[in-house]
C-alpha cells in the first residue's frame, strides 16, 4: 500500500534494499531519494544505481516483493514449510496490482467498484488496465511533467471535441519540457487515447464535479521537487532557513490551490536538469 502511494505521487526511495526495509513494512535510510519531474519509469535518483537502475521508479513494487522473498528464505529453515510463505508472496503481487489499478483509475478520475472485491484473487486483464498502461507509454514518449499532467487532466472538458489536438494542447502545453518533442506521432497517440478515455468516463457513474474533486484529492499540485529541496539546502548552509519554512508551509496542503505559492507548481527549470543535488544523489549524500 505504501509503494502504491509512492507511485501515485512520483516518489522514488532510491536504495530500497533488504536492510532498508524493516520487518514492520517501513522503509529507512532516506539518502538518495527523489521525486519524479518528467514521467520516467526508469528514473533513479541514486547515482550508484545509475547503471543497473535496480531501484528505479517503475521497479519499486518488484523490489519490495524481492526483499520479502529474502525474508521468506531466512524464515523457511525455522518452519520447514514453504507453502504459507509462497501464498503470502503471491498475495503481495495480487494485492499490489489491484491497489495500483484502483489508484491509477482515481488519478484519471474513473472508478471501478469491482476492484474492491478482488483484493484476494488474481485480476484478469481488462480494458481499464490497457487504458492505464497505454497512458504511461504515452507519457514516456516525450518529457512530460507527471505532477502537472494529472492536475491539468482534471481541467479537460469531458466532451468529444476535447480530444481534438487544438483543444488538448492548450490544456497540456505547460506540462512539456520540450514542446518540439510533441510530434505528429505523439499527437495521434494522445488524441486516440483521449477519445477512449472520454468514452470510458461516459460509462462511469461519476459526475463531472465528482471527477474533478476525486482527481484533485489524489493528484498533488505540489511535491518536494529535488531542485526545490536543493535550493532550500543551499540557503540553509548559509544560515538562511526561510525557504525551508516556506516549503514546510506549502507542503502541509499539497492538494490545495495556493495562489501565493504558484511558482512552486511549475516544471523543473532547465538549469536544474543536471545540477548536482537537483537530479541525482549518492548514497552518502
Amino acid at each position: 500500500e505504501m509503494i502504491v502511494h509512492w507511485q501515485r505521487v512520483g516518489f522514488v526511495h532510491g536504495v530500497m534494499n533488504t536492510d532498508n526495509m524493516s520487518i514492520l513494512g517501513e522503509t529507512i535510510d532516506y539518502g538518495p531519494y527523489g521525486w519524479i519531474d518528467n514521467f520516467d519509469l526508469n528514473w533513479t535518483p541514486n547515482t550508484t544505481d545509475a547503471n543497473g537502475k535496480r531501484y528505479r521508479f517503475g521497479a519499486q513494487a518488484e523490489i519490495g516483493q524481492w526483499n520479502l522473498f529474502q525474508l521468506a528464505n531466512a524464515l523457511y529453515p525455522l518452519i520447514k514449510d514453504a507453502k504459507p510463505l509462497e501464498e503470502l508472496l503471491n498475495g503481495y503481487a495480487i494485492q499490489y496490482q489491484t491497489l495500483w489499478h484502483k489508484m491509477m483509475l482515481s488519478k484519471i478520475g474513473l472508478t471501478n467498484p469491482e476492484l474492491d472485491n478482488k483484493l484476494n484473487r488474481s485480476m484478469p486483464d481488462s480494458e481499464d488496465e490497457k487504458l492505464l498502461l497505454e497512458l504511461e507509454d504515452i507519457l514516456s514518449l516525450v518529457e512530460t511533467d507527471m505532477t502537472l499532467f494529472y492536475r491539468q487532466l482534471a481541467k479537460l472538458k469531458m466532451e468529444s471535441k476535447s480530444a481534438r489536438q487544438e483543444h488538448w494542447m492548450t490544456v497540456f502545453t505547460d506540462c512539456y519540457y520540450h514542446l518540439d518533442q510533441v510530434d505528429e506521432r505523439y499527437r495521434h497517440k494522445m488524441t486516440d487515447w483521449l477519445v477512449r478515455y472520454i468514452k470510458r468516463f461516459e460509462e462511469d457513474e461519476l459526475t463531472l464535479e465528482k471527477r474533478v474533486l476525486l482527481m484533485n484529492q489524489i493528484n498533488p499540485k505540489y511535491v518536494l521537487r529535488n531542485y526545490l529541496a536543493q535550493q532550500a539546502i543551499e540557503l540553509a548552509e548559509q544560515g538562511d532557513f526561510s525557504e525551508i519554512t516556506r516549503l514546510q508551509n506549502l507542503l502541509k496542503y499539497p492538494y490545495e490551490e495556493q495562489v501565493s505559492f504558484e511558482k512552486y507548481a511549475k516544471i523543473r527549470p532547465a538549469w536544474a536538469e543536471n545540477k548536482a543535488g537537483c537530479s541525482m544523489l549518492s548514497c552518502s549524500s
